[in-house]
């Protein structure tokens, strides 16, 4: 199974709203979801998003891909560096 952290719309017509999910790449883009791991609104100025980055991090490191959209976020919140410098450690350690 392979999973992708993605968007899923739920927004209504001309108002997007994203879930910021863990999803099986077969699955149909706003249908199932494992998990969600938060929310991208883009409709604000501040183009809003909440991410619980624990989450994030336990998904990535289990070998999710995210998009690139959700990269981009990812990136722009500081969690991609996390997750690399997370990486690097457990490595770095051995395990």
């Amino acid at each position: 199974m392979a999973v992708k952290i993605r968007l899923a719309r739920v927004g209504r017509h001309k108002d997007p709203f994203y879930r910021i999910v863990a999803a099986d790449s077969r699955y149909a883009r706003d249908g199932r979801y494992i998990e969600q791991l938060g929310f991208y609104d883009p409709s604000k100025p501040e183009k809003k998003a909440v991410i619980d980055e624990a989450l994030a991090l336990k998904w990535l490191l289990q070998g999710a891909q995210p998009s690139d959209t959700v990269r981009s976020l990812f990136s722009e919140q500081g969690l991609m560096t996390k997750f690399t410098e997370t990486k690097l450690a457990i490595k770095k350690s051995g395990k």
